[in-house]
C-alpha cells in the first residue's frame, strides 16, 4: 500500500511503519509525548499503520496515557497532513465506539473501509496455504473436520478470522506432534509425518 501510494505521488517516501499502542504509549507522566513524536518522526514522508487503534483510548483507566498520543497525532495529522498518511485499523464495533469517543479523530478521518470477514472456503484456503509453508498437509476427513470448525467458529465471539485459524491450526499441529511421539518404537512414513488427521483438528 506504501509502495502504491508513493508511485501515486501521495507520499515522498515509500516506506510503512506499523506500530502497535505500545509503542506510542508511555507508562509514566512524560514518557508518552517523547515516544510518539519519535514514531511520528520515523514515519513521516510515509505511511503510519497503527493497529488495534481502539486501544489507545482507554476512558476507564483515569492514569491512562493513550489520549495525550491521540492528541499528538491530531495535531500532526492537521499541520502535516501532506507528510503523512495515517491508518487507524481494528475491528469494526470498537473502532466505532473509538470514533465516538474521539470525535476529533474521526472528523480527520477522510475514509472509513469496512473489510467483510473471510468466508468459509477462502479461510480453508488460507488454511490450507498456512500448512504448506510448513510443510504440513491435511487429510480428506481433516479438511472435513477444519470446514466444520470454522463454520462453528465464526459464529461464536472473538472469532479473528485468519488469526483465529492461524492458532487452531498451531493447536492441531501440536496435537499431531503428540500423537506421534506416543506412537513411537513405530516406522512412520514421510506422510504420517506431514498429515494433519481428524482427530487433530477435532479437539479444537
Amino acid at each position: 500500500m506504501a509502495d502504491i501510494l508513493f508511485q501515486l505521488g501521495y507520499i515522498q517516501k515509500g516506506h510503512l511503519l506499523t506500530v502497535t499502542r505500545d509503542d506510542l504509549v508511555g507508562q509514566y507522566i512524560g514518557h508518552t509525548a517523547p515516544k510518539t513524536k519519535e514514531v511520528l518522526k520515523k514515519a513521516m514522508g510515509g505511511v503510519l499503520f497503527i493497529d488495534e487503534a481502539y486501544y489507545l483510548y482507554k476512558p476507564d483507566n483515569e492514569r491512562d496515557y493513550g489520549s495525550e498520543a491521540i492528541e499528538i497525532l491530531l495535531q500532526v495529522m492537521e499541520n502535516q497532513r501532506d507528510d503523512l498518511v495515517v491508518i487507524l485499523a481494528g475491528y469494526k464495533e470498537p473502532m466505532d465506539k473509538f470514533y465516538e469517543s474521539n470525535p476529533g479523530l474521526s472528523s480527520r478521518i477522510a475514509n472509513h473501509i469496512d473489510f467483510p470477514d473471510y468466508t468459509v472456503e477462502e479461510l480453508l484456503k488460507i488454511s490450507k496455504l498456512m500448512l504448506e509453508e510448513q510443510q504440513y498437509q491435511l487429510t480428506p476427513e481433516a479438511e472435513v473436520a477444519l470446514t466444520e470448525y470454522i463454520k462453528r467458529r465464526k459464529e461464536k465471539p472473538l472469532f479473528a478470522n485468519a488469526r483465529s485459524i492461524k492458532n487452531a491450526l498451531d493447536r492441531a499441529r501440536m496435537r499431531q506432534a503428540n500423537r506421534i511421539f506416543d506412537s513411537r518404537g513405530q516406522v512412520l512414513t514421510k506422510k504420517e509425518l506431514v498429515n494433519l488427521e481428524a482427530e487433530d483438528i477435532l479437539q479444537s
